[in-house]
This record gives structure tokens, C-alpha cells and sequence, in this order.
């Protein structure tokens, strides 16, 4: 017969725990207590209290500080987990001091951190500059986006939302009239139940529609039309992302080549990447102002950004400061010799749309001017000037239009090869002015070996970031609601990911030089 070691659950043990001991030199853990204790100024967060006379003694700010960073490396986000966290695990017990805040006291201190969060950062980033891991050759921007804490089915514009609204009170009266009637012949279906519950659930999602459309005006778009609101995060928006259309904030970051070191973090709560250049560019010079005030950042450092960031004015934004930029269009690709047999791996229907049409019609090209300037057709007719001033706001080309006579055009033998629409009068045609527009001047800057070269550099740069912070950290939906506290959410991770660097490479906390000289 097996014999098996006798247990028993009645024993009292004694574990003497020294809290210092738990946190050893050169681990996550002894580098965020260094930092907090050390190098970040805690002095931004005395104005929150007004104890100093009357009420019980708070919290300190450097114990919450430390315990929302480290559960955040954990992945651990809920405020109630955190705090069970420091009742439980000994890490967390011992950069608490075992002072066991309750759940609703880390709530308020992360939700109420947006005046404060930017100094920590600032002050983290001082660390990681000091400790020689910016090398401030290379700068990459890019964007994640992130689902918020709400629901897609709570979004639209005012006309959409009004809609659903009428199509729930249409449901609940058709319910409503169907129970009358089995009342009347003293019937009651077996999904009565049921159905009472839906009536009730219906009745809350349109009186909850109802009163936001009262008290909210629909939110307007950069092309100065409506967009979706959300009524549960209205500063959330709707946006394709690489998981498909979510409702969310997108997490942009300026990342340093050298170890990856997030140098600048903002969350915005919209897809449109390019208008949100210029305030980037902005910030990370302030910052490195901050970090060293002797000389331009921008004298030395290159910056690169994916074609979300290309725009015409985002483009002008960077190049007249001067910044030696490389900046993706959309159509990058399709130029790059690396690319040429991408063709070939696309469906075939794909292909052969796209063979049928290959210079089928006659461009802009074709159209040249003679001597005398004037502007000749294919098929050797003079054409007429019709918008001398032509301006491509958008993309800024400026330029003149041309337009052929009707009656050459009707009787013309190249009619077919001239006219995309068969029922056109005349073949219109612009030529561009010589001056280039800054969209063309980026892209004769991207597709030069230089260009290519930081591009393939930017990848490897700011990607492995956002894996860290999704995949490891666990950051796969925002919990916080609201603009301002999103972006605080999002810094916070962002200096999660710097302090892992700086324990893991800088000088000063490695191995059993825990504290910092």
C-alpha cells in the first residue's frame, strides 16, 4: 500500500520578514524604490492635500507611486486587485512599507495624477539621460491604438443615435402590444419573462440615449463634418487598427533608437495621426530643452514617423523647423525596388483589374506645350487656358487647367484613349507649377538610399515598444475614461517600460550597485 507524508493544517508558523530584504539590488523593484525615493520630486503632489492642521494622515504619494508602477509591469491594473496585491504578495508589501492603502484611495491618487504625471515622466526621462541610454540619433513616432472603456454599439452621430433610438421605442412597443394582447385573451407565453426583462432593458439603453442627445451637440471632425460621438467616452473614437474598427484612444510615442527609451507620450482621441505632428515635435523639444539646454535637439537627430503621420501640413510642420525628417506616404511601397514583385503574391483578380487599365488613357504627361506656349493634345490640337489660377489646397500644388474645344474633341480619332467618360464634352488636363509642394519634396527625401535607410531603422525602433507594452504589460484596453485620464494611463505605462530599460542597462542599477551614486 502507498504511504504518503503526513501534513496538517493546524501548525502556526513564524516567517520573520525584513521588507528590505525583499528588494534586492539590480531587480524591477529596487529600481523603481530608488527612482521614487531619489529622483522624482513628490513636492507636486502636496497641493491634493490640506491635512497639515486638521484630518487623519494620508498616504504617502511616494508609496502609491511606487506600487501602481510596479502592478502595471505586472499587468495588475484594477485598483482592487493593487490592493489586495499589497496585502498578499511580499514585493508589493514591501514597496507599500505594509501600509495596506485601500482600493479607493489608488483609484483618486492614478485618476487624479494628469497635472502630475508629466513631471514624473520628465523626471524619469532626466534619469535615463543622465545614465547614457538617449543617444538622440535617431527618433521614431508612431501610434497604437488602444480600446477605451466603453462599448462601439454607444457610438454615432446625433442623426445616427436618434435613429436607434426610434428603433428601440419601436421594439418596445411591439412587446409591449403583444403582451396587452395575451392579457386580453388571458394568455401569458412561456417567454413572458423573458421578454419583461428585454422591455425593461430596452426602456434604459433609450432613455440613456435620450438624455445624452439633450445635454451633447455632435462632435465635428477635421473636415468640419460629424463624427461618432460615444455616449459612454465621448473624447473616445471610432478607428481601424490592426485588431479591426475599435472604440479607443490612440497611444502615440517618440521613441530613442538606442535602447528604445519612450522620450515623448501622449494619447489623443482620434486616428488622424498627421495633425497631432506638430504638437509631438513640440513636446520632445521642450522635453529635451529640459533634459540639456545647450544647443537644437534637432541639429543632430533624425526623426522618422509611418504614413499615418504624412499630410501635407505635417510635412511643412517638420521641414521648415528644419528637422532632418523622413516621413512615409501612402504610396512608398509601390516605389520601392524591394517591392516590384509584390503583384505577384495578390489575388488575381486584383491583378488583372489593375493590368486592364495600365496606361490605357493618356495622362498629363502627354499633354506638351509648344514653342509659342501653348498647351498641344495628343492628337496635335492647340487647347484653351480655363483656370489660370488652379490650387490644390490639400496637397498645395498650384498650377493652370486646360481645357480642348468640343468640337475637335467630338470628331477626334484618339477620342477613346483621351476620355475616361465616354459622354465628356472636352478632355480637361492641369500642369502643375515647377514649385514643389512639401509632399513632394518628402517624398524625393524618402526615396533617396538615405531616406530608405532611417525607415528600415524605425521598424526596429518603436514596434518592440508597443509589443512590451501590450504583450508583456498586458495593456490591451484602457480602463480609465476620458481624454486627459487616458493619457495619464498611458504615460504611466510608458515609464513602466523606460524603468525596465534603465534597470536592465543603466550603469548605476545593475548587479550590486543597486542604489544610485
Amino acid at each position: 500500500m502507498a504511504r504518503y507524508r503526513e501534513y496538517s493544517y493546524d501548525q502556526i508558523l513564524m516567517l520573520p520578514v525584513k521588507l528590505a530584504n525583499q528588494l534586492q539590488p539590480g531587480t524591477f523593484e529596487q529600481t523603481i524604490n530608488t527612482l521614487v525615493d531619489t529622483h522624482i520630486d513628490l513636492g507636486v503632489f502636496d497641493e491634493r492635500y490640506r491635512n497639515d492642521e486638521t484630518g487623519a494622515p494620508a498616504i504617502s504619494p511616494a508609496i502609491l507611486l511606487k506600487i501602481v508602477l510596479f502592478a502595471y509591469s505586472r499587468g495588475i491594473v484594477s485598483s482592487r486587485e493593487i490592493a489586495r496585491a499589497c496585502e498578499e504578495n511580499v514585493v508589493f508589501m514591501a514597496l507599500a512599507a505594509d501600509t495596506r492603502p485601500h482600493f479607493t484611495t489608488i483609484a483618486d491618487f492614478i485618476a487624479r495624477m494628469g497635472t502630475e504625471i508629466a513631471g514624473v515622466f520628465r523626471d524619469v526621462l532626466t534619469v535615463c539621460y543622465t545614465e547614457g541610454l538617449i543617444g538622440r540619433t535617431m527618433f521614431a513616432i508612431d501610434g497604437c491604438k488602444i480600446s477605451s472603456n466603453c462599448a462601439k454599439e454607444w457610438s454615432g452621430t446625433k442623426a445616427e443615435l436618434v435613429k436607434k433610438a426610434d428603433k428601440i421605442e419601436r421594439s418596445i412597443k411591439d412587446l409591449v402590444s403583444r403582451h396587452r394582447q395575451e392579457d386580453e385573451r388571458g394568455e401569458r407565453s412561456a417567454a413572458r419573462t423573458v421578454e419583461e426583462k428585454t422591455v425593461e432593458t430596452l426602456s434604459a439603453k433609450a432613455d440613456r440615449i435620450t438624455r445624452w442627445l439633450a445635454e451633447h451637440e455632435d462632435r465635428i471632425g477635421t473636415r468640419g463634418k460629424p463624427v461618432k460621438s460615444n455616449i459612454t467616452d465621448n473624447e473616445s473614437a471610432k478607428m481601424v487598427s490592426s485588431h479591426g474598427v475599435i472604440q479607443g484612444y490612440n497611444g502615440i510615442a517618440t521613441v530613442d533608437e538606442k535602447h528604445q527609451i519612450v522620450v515623448d507620450a501622449q494619447a489623443v482621441g482620434d486616428g488622424h495621426e498627421a495633425q497631432h505632428v506638430e504638437s509631438v515635435v513640440e513636446s520632445v523639444a521642450e522635453t529635451a530643452e529640459a533634459l540639456d539646454p545647450q544647443g537644437d535637439l534637432f541639429d543632430e537627430t533624425v526623426v522618422t514617423a509611418d504614413s499615418g503621420f504624412h499630410s501635407e501640413a505635417s510635412v511643412k510642420a517638420v521641414l521648415d523647423r528644419g528637422i532632418d525628417a523622413y516621413i512615409a506616404d501612402n504610396h512608398f511601397r509601390q516605389r520601392d525596388p524591394g517591392f516590384a514583385d509584390q503583384q505577384t503574391h495578390k489575388k488575381k483578380t486584383t491583378d488583372k483589374r489593375k493590368t486592364s487599365k495600365a496606361r490605357k488613357y493618356f495622362t498629363a504627361t502627354d499633354f506638351v506645350f509648344d514653342d509659342a506656349g501653348t498647351l498641344i493634345c495628343p492628337a496635335g490640337h492647340p487647347m484653351k487656358s480655363r483656370n489660370p489660377n488652379y490650387r490644390d489646397r490639400k496637397k498645395g500644388y498650384t498650377g493652370k487647367t486646360y481645357s480642348s474645344y468640343a468640337t475637335r474633341c467630338s470628331a477626334c480619332h484618339l477620342r477613346s484613349r483621351c476620355l475616361r467618360n465616354p459622354h465628356s464634352p472636352v478632355r480637361q488636363v492641369t500642369k502643375l507649377d515647377g514649385a514643389r509642394s512639401y509632399t513632394q519634396r518628402m517624398i524625393d527625401r524618402f526615396d533617396s538610399p538615405q531616406g530608405r535607410y532611417w525607415y528600415r531603422r524605425r521598424l526596429g525602433t518603436v514596434e518592440p515598444v508597443f509589443a512590451n507594452i501590450r504583450s508583456t504589460m498586458g495593456l490591451d484596453r484602457f480602463t480609465l475614461r476620458g481624454q486627459k485620464k487616458v493619457d495619464t494611463q498611458w504615460k504611466l505605462y510608458c515609464i513602466v517600460h523606460n524603468i525596465g530599460k534603465l534597470s536592465r542597462y543603466g550603469p548605476s542599477f545593475q548587479g550590486p550597485r543597486g542604489a544610485l551614486r
